[in-house]
């Protein structure tokens, strides 16, 4: 069997939505893979600290996280790369001058780095567990590194702010996250490092955040529950996620043999 080098995404590729746990199947199919002789990783834009808080428990030790900016092997971080110095400034200063507020992520932490409580008030507390530390003399342009930020852009809104294209973004209900999207510049890296071929890679995805690593280099699997823009530039669609669609996947092309036992 040739070996082969798979990245899924996460959040309702390998996880339940109702449970944000990872469906047994599929965990089961990630062990089987590697005991088949293939590499196993994941490729997330969740940051490192929350990406291991999920690969830990389970036992995978390979990440392509932070959008493709940070890269893990064998559990150890290789780079965790910031987003660029100036043009994160240049994006604070204009979200000030218009008036919207923001937090900064500046390590590999939940804490996240305020001057005033703008952000609270227009986007609200984040849904994820976040740490707030308020600085009234936080200054941007004498942070060293910054590498998410989060601006309180309305939903329908962005239009009126032309400046948000300088860098990628995703949107997080009320508010932009600033941040590397580009899992597939990760996914070659890692490739090259593992001095690997890269048409020997496959990706699994299901959301719009998935669309950079389905390239026509290599073997792009969407989920049964996915988007339809996926779904329409994957090489295959397998069956939704809670429906095993992980093992399903793999066992349609041989790249496992067996079935999960429970």
């Amino acid at each position: 069997m040739k070996k082969k080098y798979f990245f899924f995404d996460i959040d309702a590729t390998l996880t339940d939505d109702a449970t944000h746990k990872i469906v047994p199947s599929a965990e089961w199919t990630l062990h089987e893979l590697e005991r088949n002789g293939h590499f196993v990783s994941i490729a997330t834009g969740r940051a490192h600290y929350k990406t291991v808080s999920f690969t830990d428990p389970i036992g995978i030790r390979n990440l392509v996280c932070c959008g493709g900016a940070c890269l893990v092997k064998d559990g150890v971080t290789l780079e965790n790369i910031p987003l660029p110095i100036e043009t994160a400034r240049q994006l604070i200063h204009h979200a000030e001058e218009d008036g919207l507020g923001y937090v900064l992520m500046l390590d590999d932490s939940d804490k996240v780095y305020m001057k005033d409580f703008r952000f609270l008030e227009q986007a609200g507390r984040r849904t994820e567990l976040t740490t707030y530390i308020l600085d009234a003399d936080l200054n941007p342009d004498t942070i060293p590194e910054i590498f998410k930020i989060y601006i309180a852009v309305p939903k329908g809104e962005e239009d009126r702010y032309p400046w948000i294209s300088m860098h990628g973004h995703l949107r997080m209900g009320t508010y932009l996250n600033f941040q590397y999207d580009a899992k597939k510049d990760g996914i070659i890296r890692m490739m090259k490092l593992l001095d690997a071929p890269i048409e020997d890679v496959v990706v699994f995805g299901d959301a719009v955040n998935d669309l950079v690593m389905f390239d026509p280099a290599w073997t792009s699997i969407a989920m049964g529950n996915g988007m339809q823009k996926l779904k329409d530039r994957a090489d295959y669609v397998t069956a939704e996620n809670i429906d095993d669609g992980i093992m399903k996947a793999c066992l349609h092309f041989g790249w496992i043999t067996r079935t999960y036992p429970g």
